[in-house]
């Protein structure tokens, strides 16, 4: 009993683990060393610290727990309805080092320092360097109380 519960307890770790190692490799959307971390971050953009997200075009860094390994953009798309992008500051495109947290470069574009890939801060497209868009996450938002809620 005890032999044939380890051998079924040894494929279902093999199974599992060769599960993981596949789903690792095969992220089409960022580069394959990409940190995965929870996130996790309620805004109230009736707090002034959030105030530029109650207008289009406008972002802010969010540097919060549960905001990734290094922060998140978040801007304001569109009014009516209103729609947001939140985006990974980390590069989509190279492995992370200490020049490639996405920036901010005059409220229209984002920036990688490292290689100067950038993309347009409202849609995520790329424009130059990468052919990857940065790494986006899920918003919801409740217009009556002015509550954005971000998430993986």
């Amino acid at each position: 009993m005890k032999k044939t519960f380890s051998i079924i307890s040894f494929f279902i770790l093999l199974t599992f683990s060769l599960l993981n190692i596949n789903s690792c490799s095969n992220r089409e959307e960022t580069v394959s060393c990409f940190p995965n971390s929870p996130i996790s971050v309620n805004l109230n953009l009736n707090l002034a610290a959030y105030n530029n997200l109650n207008f289009v075009g406008q972002p802010i860094y969010i540097n919060e727990q549960q905001s990734g390994t290094r922060g998140l953009i978040v801007v304001r798309t569109s009014d009516v309805p209103a729609n947001f992008k939140v985006y990974d500051r980390n590069a989509p495109h190279i492995c992370p080092d200490n020049s490639t947290t996405l920036e901010i470069k005059d409220n229209i574009s984002i920036v990688c320092p490292k290689d100067n890939a950038t993309w347009i801060l409202l849609t995520g497209q790329p424009t130059a360097i990468s052919s990857v868009p940065p790494k986006t996450y899920f918003w919801n938002y409740d217009p009556a109380t002015k509550n954005l809620n971000l998430y993986n």
